[in-house]
């Protein structure tokens, strides 16, 4: 069973987005082929109350796709070199965003966006079968003893409140 996850699935709640993306399966076009991997760990960015997220200070040019529509990209560069990408959660206005951290054989959110070529052009697209990059359910079941909730790393900026949030999800 396969079936591309439509925007119904990203309008929920950032965490239950976060966990229900483990083990969903990350899909990109590149010419006639399609590579996929199955996503083991997220982090997520709720809201602007959330001092790690790029939109707790409001928002700006760079970070406008996280208050857009659900199920569309936001991706930003970090450290002038790599390239990020969140998919965008919730209500329309509500900025939040879950970071794909890692996917099956991959560990760290550069070395991802790096092994699928995701760079800016699909920042603020939707995550379809059109725009080259989507997200895809293929059947696999996770159970929740599977799932590892940790801190996210590298927002010590963020202060203790928020950068000791369990907002790290990933699979043993």
């Amino acid at each position: 069973m396969s079936r591309i996850l439509e925007s119904r699935f990203f309008n929920r709640p950032t965490l239950a987005v976060a966990h229900g993306l483990l083990g969903k399966y990350l899909c990109r076009r590149r010419g006639r082929r399609i590579i996929r991997a199955m996503i083991t760990e997220v982090e997520a960015y709720d809201g602007p109350r959330d001092k790690a997220s790029h939109a707790s200070r409001g928002r700006t040019v760079r970070n406008t796709p996280m208050f857009g529509p659900a199920g569309h990209w936001y991706v930003y560069l970090t450290y002038g070199m790599h390239w990020m990408a969140n998919i965008v959660v919730g209500k329309r206005g509500y900025p939040a965003a879950v970071l794909i951290r890692g996917v099956e054989g991959i560990n760290g959110p550069a070395r991802v966006t790096k092994y699928f070529k995701i760079d800016k052009r699909f920042n603020s697209k939707p995550a379809a079968r059109q725009t080259g990059l989507w997200i895809e359910e293929r059947g696999v079941r996770i159970k929740r003893s599977d799932i590892k909730h940790s801190a996210r790393i590298g927002i010590a900026y963020a202060g203790p409140v928020w950068s000791n949030r369990r907002y790290r999800f990933h699979l043993n």
